[in-house]
């Protein structure tokens, strides 16, 4: 399984749109608070995220908590400060995938990329851009976790829906 981590995220339409990208991957959503917005289910239907329904989310209270649950040294950081590329990241069929992504105005604490920096990926971008969005990286990087594993049981064929 793939699961991503979203430590602290402050702008409801990436994680929505993060969302809608677990939904269609069967990836868990793990969100890590403080969020910078609401997901009780008013405001999930008010902002249209029909989709919510089929996303495995799972939340924490704080960054300790998260990584007291889950193994910090079996997991993938996503950073711009990352050592290798998404694409080399040594994925194992027989174990879940971890992708930890940081909030959009700070990315991830450099404390926890240095404790782990072999497992630091990064997106390649030309020199002096910033970062993608985070919605956009999270899609990339997970979509080619999905690739890797030969896209397990997603559908990979699509049909003309008018002829």
């Amino acid at each position: 399984m793939i699961n991503i981590v979203l430590i602290e995220p402050e702008i409801p339409q990436n994680t929505g749109n993060i969302a809608r990208t677990c939904a269609a991957l069967e990836a868990r959503l793990h969100l890590v608070e403080p969020l910078g917005f609401k997901i009780d289910e008013k405001s999930v239907k008010r902002a249209g995220l029909d989709y919510w329904s089929m996303v495995d989310i799972v939340t924490y209270p704080s960054s300790e908590d998260f990584f007291n649950k889950h193994d910090a040294k079996k997991m993938f950081y996503c950073t711009t400060k990352g050592k290798h590329l998404y694409s080399e990241a040594p994925y194992n069929v027989d174990e879940d995938i971890w992708l930890v992504f940081g909030k959009e105005t700070k990315g991830l604490d450099e404390e926890l990329l240095h404790d782990n920096y072999e497992r630091c990926i990064r997106i390649p971008m030309r020199e002096g851009a910033r970062s993608l969005n985070l919605s956009n990286a999270v899609a990339i990087i997970a979509y080619d976790a999905a690739r890797q594993l030969g896209f397990y049981d997603l559908e990979q064929c699509g049909n003309l829906t008018k002829y």
